[in-house]
């Protein structure tokens, strides 16, 4: 790849993930400057700043790192999170991260050990959605605890902080994040009523739901 095709993808790559870091703060997933998104190009990991509001970010400030947390691109500090982002990469096949304090899945996060399986989209993110144990943000700690969650998932809770979700692409990564924060919504809705309790799908009941889901949507 040529310098010049390299820009290219970096810039273009640095404007979906500021666009993706707008629409969580716009869809009320974070608040503020909390939350981070980052995405892979080549041996290179663009990731959001920390504590710059991500209306006020630009093409000129894009940041990257490769796999070690060397910074390689930018003026601006990355995140906290840097090494929650790079264990996903590190230890998956992601193209892209999306981390958020969405208000519902963080609640769930402080109330069981993972989403009770309300709904079959649980299949889509590769089973029940476990919570990580609770650790001080932008640590090595919280980072180990996320990957554990995340064994054959594509995303978990982490305690008492919020969600990390992974893709293949940004918009996949964001489209699971929004679905987790659903899902969550809708168990403490259905678990709000006294004297019921939902209904939850099987293990085989989301065996189902999964495989028809290998073949949801348009061919690529």
């Amino acid at each position: 790849m040529s310098d010049e095709v390299r820009q290219d993808a970096i810039e273009r790559a640095w404007l979906d993930l500021v666009a993706t870091a707008r629409r969580t703060a716009a869809e009320g997933l974070v608040v503020g400057t909390s939350g981070n998104v980052s995405v892979r190009v080549g041996r290179l990991v663009l990731v959001t700043p920390t504590g710059v509001p991500y209306d006020r970010l630009t093409r000129q400030d894009a940041i990257a790192v490769d796999l070690d947390g060397n910074q390689l691109l930018g003026d601006l500090a990355p995140t906290s999170e840097l090494p929650l982002h790079l264990e996903v990469y590190r230890n998956t096949g992601a193209g892209a991260v999306v981390h958020t304090h969405a208000v519902h899945a963080t609640a769930v996060s402080t109330l069981v050990p993972e989403l009770p399986p309300i709904h079959y989209m649980t299949a889509a993110l590769g089973g029940p959605v476990r919570v990580a144990p609770y650790a001080l943000f932008g640590t090595e700690e919280l980072a180990e605890n996320m990957l554990r969650a995340l064994a054959e998932r594509t995303a978990c809770l982490l305690q008492n902080h919020g969600t990390v979700a992974y893709g293949d692409r940004l918009d996949q990564a964001y489209d699971r994040t929004a679905q987790l924060e659903w899902m969550c919504r809708l168990w403490l809705t259905a678990s709000a009523l006294p004297g019921h309790a939902p209904s939850l799908l099987s293990g085989s009941q989301l065996s189902e739901a999964a495989e028809k889901l290998r073949s949801y949507g348009q061919p690529d």
